[in-house]
């Protein structure tokens, strides 16, 4: 009879927690040993096993990579001509139409409606994009095909956020200096003359220097939330240029894409750049002009989209560019407030087309260029490099 602490053997019984002693084996005829039987095959994973295995918890890498297998392509294997030429269609005809006003009206830039019509035109890349992937050539996953997700890794796409948010601001503010270095632009950063005529025509009345000094600081020290600010129309604009219209060109190769979507996105500023907005000149020079430093620009904004398999911080980017422009200008003085071709002195003359060429140069000997991110995971994560 079996006792409750014991389990079965093969030719016996053994109790629990010892080992099972081995099987009964008989001498042959001759005197010598049995000879010891051939060990088990491994045992078979049945479909219950193959359950339990199922059930195994799933890291987070893993179920990206999944996501990512489901969801491929997540760039088209070849240029769609015909939603690259109705999204380009699209874009800088509607911003045509809005700015329309302008023209009609006479007034140009001195349209009271301007600022209204100007961030109108912001979102007309936004209005294509959506156009092409509802109706024209629908990806299976629009929000990863536009960068808008996943956010996973934080760090990396937070990461490349922060730079933009910090850098451009930086590179504008070198401009400025590199500017008077070459006699583009006179600065004031010790009287600051140039804040204080502002503030005199604001109607504050005339600053000490001291006030003045604190007037700067808080405009330095709330750049941040400004490019926050900014950042709102840019992403009109960068859901068009980097979400959508950069990686449907990325068949073409990394730098063709690159410029390329530069080109598209500097000819698409013509109905402001011709009535003299920017560089102040309403001729083909104008918009050459304008198109060379999108071309730049876009290659370390475009940059920051492959980088980072993301378009946030595209976004942040351009946010920070209009921003930071605009905003240091306060360090000019006078004088070169009033010349209007003071604007060669800054991020959109020739000293910002030399840093940006410059940072262009760096990332491109570092590296930089040939590293391209798998959306939602890390570089150590991913199960292969993207093609």
């Amino acid at each position: 009879m079996q006792r409750p602490d014991e389990t079965p053997i093969e030719g016996g019984w053994a109790p629990i927690g010892q080992p099972a002693p081995g099987p009964i084996r008989t001498p042959l005829a001759d005197g010598s040993p049995a000879p010891a039987p051939a060990p088990a095959a491994a045992p078979v994973i049945g479909a219950a096993g193959r359950a339990v295995l199922a059930q195994q918890p799933e890291s987070a890498a893993d179920r990206q990579r999944r996501r990512n297998r489901e969801l491929a392509p997540i760039l088209p294997p070849r240029v769609p001509w015909v939603a690259v030429t109705v999204f380009t269609v699209l874009a800088v005809g509607l911003a045509w139409l809005i700015a329309a006003p302008l023209w009609l009206s006479g007034e140009g830039l001195a349209n009271p409606w301007f600022q209204l019509i100007a961030l109108g035109m912001m979102y007309t890349p936004t209005i294509a994009a959506l156009v092409v992937v509802l109706f024209v050539a629908r990806p299976r996953s629009i929000p990863r095909l536009l960068g808008l997700a996943p956010l996973r890794p934080l760090g990396r796409t937070l990461g490349l956020c922060a730079a933009a948010l910090v850098g451009f601001p930086v590179l504008a503010f070198c401009s400025m200096l590199l500017g008077q270095a070459m006699g583009l632009i006179e600065l004031d950063l010790v009287g600051l003359s140039g804040l204080a005529a502002i503030m005199t025509a604001s109607g504050a009345g005339e600053l000490g220097r001291d006030d003045l000094t604190t007037v700067a600081l808080v405009q330095l020290l709330t750049l941040p939330l400004g490019v926050l600010v900014a950042s709102l129309s840019a992403f009109g604009e960068e859901l068009g240029w980097r979400g959508w219209l950069l990686p449907n060109l990325l068949p073409l190769g990394t730098w063709p894409a690159l410029l390329l979507s530069g080109v598209i996105w500097g000819v698409w500023h013509a109905p402001l750049i011709l009535l003299g907005y920017n560089y102040q000149r309403t001729d083909v020079l104008g918009l050459l002009l304008m198109v060379g430093w999108c071309m730049l620009l876009g290659v370390l904004i475009g940059w920051l989209r492959l980088r980072s398999a993301s378009v946030w911080p595209a976004v942040i980017a351009h946010g920070a560019v209009n921003a930071a422009v605009g905003a240091l200008l306060l360090f000019a003085s006078p004088t070169s407030m009033q010349d209007t071709d003071s604007v060669f002195g800054t991020l959109l003359g020739w000293p910002g087309w030399i840093l940006l060429a410059a940072t262009t140069l760096i990332l491109v000997v570092t590296g930089q260029f040939g590293k391209r991110a798998v959306p939602g995971l890390r570089g150590s994560e991913a199960a292969s490099p993207v093609s």
